[in-house]
């Protein structure tokens, strides 16, 4: 008994020990970045622009694991169950981290309890985009076509509770139109809907639609930000086009809940290292992306400020989960 409590008592000592030193080595293998969107989304370009510089500061490779669905929820669930260790992280965006609280009455994880915020990534204002073939060329004759013709119009979206459903829903909200919403897994589908006329309108990151634009395949009739943005100074925001809404499709970095400290200051110090890169730095800007990093606490706090922010908009259009 005496040898068996000694034992015991050897390996209660040696624990923290163990984990201290598994920390003080972090990462000593590859860390996998969970993706909730498909291969060129605008999540999946800037994982994959940070990643790369952040891998030579760990020491360590970074995989990329694209888990699309449920408009981010089955990768962000993931992330939530994953073992605490630093091994398992990912990016997320506004719904699945703050939104889908609010739209989900089963959702298989509460972001605020279950998620360590790593660091705020990028702010990107949506535009909203139509096709070319629908022959409007602003926000005032595409609300026009609206409410002449309610119920005859559609729009992509890439998730129930994202900006890309908020904006448009803000629209339907002043034409009293009802525009019925179609949920794609990634933006490069929505856009493709759009261009094959399966839906009319999308409201995403530029990053998505512009090349279509510039190739005469689609019009961009204003912009979700506060203010317009460099890149397109010519578009209008939404409230300079009559509707009340700004607002960003935001990215963050986030990992599961009981992460270590050090392992958590690790990670921050490589990913907001990347994102103050000068090289990192003008590839996230030229894909119309605003770095805004910072620290697992600014980034906690700013969660809780959209779901405030975001909450009330949400329950006015008795937006829901199906």
């Amino acid at each position: 008994m005496k040898a068996i409590a000694a034992a015991a008592s050897t390996t209660l000592l040696a624990s923290p020990w163990t984990a201290a030193l598994a920390q003080a080595d972090y990462p000593n293998k590859p860390i996998r970045l969970l993706v909730p969107f498909g291969p060129g989304s605008t999540p999946d370009v800037f994982a994959r622009t940070v990643s790369e510089h952040a891998s030579r500061t760990l020491g360590q490779s970074i995989v990329i694991e694209n888990r699309a669905g449920a408009g981010g929820n089955v990768a962000t669930n993931q992330m939530a169950k994953a073992a605490p260790d630093g091994y398992t992280i990912g990016v997320s965006i506004t719904g699945p981290l703050v939104n889908n609280t609010l739209i989900y009455d089963n959702l298989p994880y509460d972001p605020f309890k279950d998620l360590q915020p790593i660091t705020f990534g990028v702010h990107q204002g949506n535009v909203l985009a139509v096709s070319s073939a629908l022959g409007v060329n602003s926000m005032k004759e595409l609300m026009a076509l609206l409410r002449a013709n309610p119920g005859k119009y559609n729009y992509a979206s890439v998730g129930v509770g994202t900006l890309s459903q908020l904006s448009v829903e803000a629209i339907k909200a002043l034409t009293n139109s009802y525009v019925v919403q179609v949920p794609y897994a990634s933006s490069p589908a929505a856009v493709m809907s759009v261009l094959q006329g399966d839906t009319h309108m999308v409201s995403l990151a530029p990053l998505a639609v512009m090349p279509q634009v510039q190739a005469g395949k689609m019009k961009v009739l204003a912009v979700s930000t506060a203010r317009r943005l460099p890149q397109l100074p010519d578009v209008p925001t939404f409230r300079e086009s009559g509707v009340a809404l700004d607002g960003s499709a935001w990215i963050g970095i986030v990992g599961p809940a009981g992460m270590p400290a050090p392992v958590v200051a690790r990670l921050n110090q490589a990913f907001v290292g990347a994102m103050r890169d000068p090289a990192v730095l003008a590839k996230l800007r030229a894909q119309y992306m605003e770095p805004e990093p910072g620290t697992p606490e600014q980034f906690a706090a700013y969660m809780r400020e959209e779901r405030a922010k975001w909450g009330p908009v949400i329950k006015r259009a008795g937006i829901k989960a199906e």
